[in-house]
């Protein structure tokens, strides 16, 4: 599998306070989105993340957020080392996901940026 990147995710309580420090940070522009009732913000290499804390809560439990460059891929190669699949792959607003926990319990999330069909 194609590693491409990787985000940290930050729960925040206020995302539109939040946003401007790490905009400067990272020098770039927050693209927002949401995902079911969490308010995103990617802002280079940060997921910033707002919502309900009970949302919240299992958010904090994936350690980071891999870019790759196939999430098939990606799902084939995580089975082959004994990882298993607890959610996706499915589509996001920012590519197909998968979310899988590691031999060693360490949960990530692998996100591609594939074209959809439809």
């Amino acid at each position: 599998m194609d590693i491409l990147g990787t985000s940290l995710r930050v729960c925040v309580d206020d995302l539109d306070a939040a946003v401007p420090a790490y905009e400067r940070l990272a020098s770039t522009e927050a693209v927002r989105f949401t995902q079911g009732p969490v308010s995103v913000a990617a802002v280079g290499p940060f997921f910033l993340m707002s919502g309900p804390s009970e949302h919240l809560d299992i958010l904090r439990k994936i350690a980071a957020t891999l870019a790759v460059k196939d999430v098939s891929e990606a799902v084939a190669d995580l089975e082959a080392v004994g990882a298993q699949i607890i959610a996706g792959p499915k589509e996001t607003p920012i590519g197909r996901s998968v979310i899988a926990r590691h031999p060693d319990g360490s949960v990530f999330e692998y996100v591609d940026r594939q074209e959809t069909s439809g």
